[in-house]
């Protein structure tokens, strides 16, 4: 087992783990980020709405309400920094019943306690003009235009690609299997191949962070995972909806939306089921069902052939709080917590780095700039968003460039390359998906898939039986074809 010496190690590389990562990166400090998967953002980072929401929905006096405003007014300077995607499309709260009105009122007021600006109930005449594809029944809606969409994962990439350049040491596919202590202070933080001896500890391992904190012995909060299932449809159809358009939300969830998506697709979803197990992400007919149900609903003309995916995703939720998990744990003062980050988590997360900050401040960590500290990233270019010009100019350069991998989305080889040597280790064909988005068009995947593979196992090295899909045992070829028939042949004649 290998020896590291660190000031502070995070557990956990989704949205908010990275965002503290780059955040303490900013000082003269030895900070490691640890995580299970092998790739960054494989938790609750990886599926979800990816909305930058206003702040509107959050009781005030919650730490939900306090750091989503606050997160949404840094989200254009972060994603500016780090070159992601980001569209300030605004957002619509719709009521579809004249009995649904009252609430958009109770809303606003509560948005606007919440320190959210310009918020404003709109009647159904100009909500029909914005929105033309919504239920022609429609009465009135809540306008937050300080809402946004993301890519969740594209700005956790980022932000861990930022950290690891600005210093931070990222391990990957190290679960963390045991914390010591001395007295009130944990002192090492245990994986399979690491002993990492630290002065502090932040605990942002998502639906995992109540065991991890259980490792300490604080057992006053535990994680109940809370599924949603979801629908995305192609690209053609992402201007059906202007902005994301939320029902009158219920008391466990803001309701099934639909909403573009960044990248130009339509999303529909998530329903709410709160579930024991913390890895089910399958999606089931009756879920499917429900989420169909309502967003047609809202969209009655949702294109229902055009569906190309379906997919689950988990929500952190705390109990009994049903808010963030923030700040020391009990008679631990080295041991803070970054936990129970459920929507609107991804919007907070810029805020919660910043209170985590804080905190080890306060529990006597030293924070001297770093003099060289970067906050640029540059972000691997599409080459589908690139002018013909610019296409020909960039494939005289590197003739890869000339060689469409993904037909659906437009991904070249050169691209695929370049997200395999960047600097957060990109080992699985997810990794490759989520920054390059080959596999995620109209064929699922089904053209690229060897392709992607071979320059896979070209360029890190490995025989194409190593390359996996997520890491771990999730290899996409077991052996070649004719191996098994000449072994099943030899068998025969033994």
């Amino acid at each position: 087992m290998e020896k590291l010496q660190a000031d502070v190690v995070i557990i956990g590389a989704g949205v908010t783990g990275t965002a503290i990562a780059r955040e303490l990166a900013r000082y003269e400090l030895e900070v490691v980020l640890v995580e299970k998967e092998a790739d960054v953002a494989c938790g609750s980072t990886k599926a979800n709405t990816a909305i930058v929401h206003a702040g509107y929905d959050a009781h005030p006096g919650t730490w939900k309400a306090k750091l989503n405003v606050r997160g949404n007014a840094v989200f254009p300077q972060i994603c500016r920094e780090l070159e992601v995607p980001f569209k300030r499309t605004g957002s619509l709260v719709v009521a579809l019943e004249e009995d649904q009105v009252p609430h958009l009122y109770e809303l606003l007021e509560r948005g606007h306690v919440n320190g959210v600006p310009d918020l404003e109930i709109i009647g159904r005449d100009e909500l029909l003009r914005r929105e033309p594809h919504l239920n022609p029944h429609a009465v009135a809606a809540l306008w937050a235009p300080t809402a946004g969409i993301v890519n969740a994962w594209e700005l956790t990439i980022a932000q861990a690609e930022n950290a690891v350049e600005n210093g931070v040491k990222l391990l990957l596919e190290q679960p963390v299997i045991r914390i010591e202590r001395e007295g009130d202070r944990v002192r090492t933080v245990c994986t399979p191949d690491f002993a990492i001896a630290t002065r502090f500890v932040v605990n942002a391992a998502g639906r995992h962070s109540d065991e991890i904190a259980r490792l300490v012995g604080q057992e006053d909060f535990r994680i109940t995972p809370r599924k949603g299932e979801y629908y995305v449809f192609d690209r053609r159809f992402g201007h059906m909806a202007g902005c994301p358009l939320f029902p009158v939300p219920t008391a466990v969830s803001k309701g099934i939306l639909v909403t573009p998506t960044v990248e130009g697709n339509l999303l529909i979803g998530p329903n709410a089921q709160d579930l024991e197990d913390k890895e089910d992400l399958r999606t089931t007919p009756a879920g499917l069902k429900e989420v169909l149900t309502e967003a047609l609903d809202m969209m009655p003309d949702l294109p229902l052939k055009d569906a190309i995916a379906n997919f689950a995703g988990l929500r952190a939720v705390a109990r009994p709080s049903n808010d963030f998990v923030l700040g020391p744990a009990s008679g631990v003062p080295n041991f803070i917590n970054a936990a129970g980050i459920q929507s609107p988590g991804l919007t907070s997360a810029p805020a919660v780095a910043e209170e985590i900050r804080d905190y080890l401040q306060a529990a006597g960590l030293e924070l001297n700039g770093k003099k060289k500290f970067n906050p640029y990233r540059k972000r691997l270019v599409p080459f589908r968003e690139l002018s013909r010009e610019e296409q020909a100019e960039l494939i005289a350069e590197d003739p890869r460039y000339g060689q469409i991998v993904c037909r659906c989305e437009t991904v070249t080889e050169a691209e695929i390359v370049q997200a395999l040597h960047r600097p957060v280790p990109c080992t699985t064909m997810d990794g490759v998906k989520r920054r390059t988005r080959a596999g995620m068009g109209r064929c699922q995947a089904g053209f690229c898939t060897p392709r992607v593979a071979a320059i896979m196992a070209r360029e890190l090295g490995l025989s194409l039986d190593e390359v996996t899909k997520k890491g771990g045992a999730s290899q996409l070829l077991l052996a070649r074809t004719k191996e098994l028939l000449l072994a099943k042949g030899a068998e025969a004649h033994a």
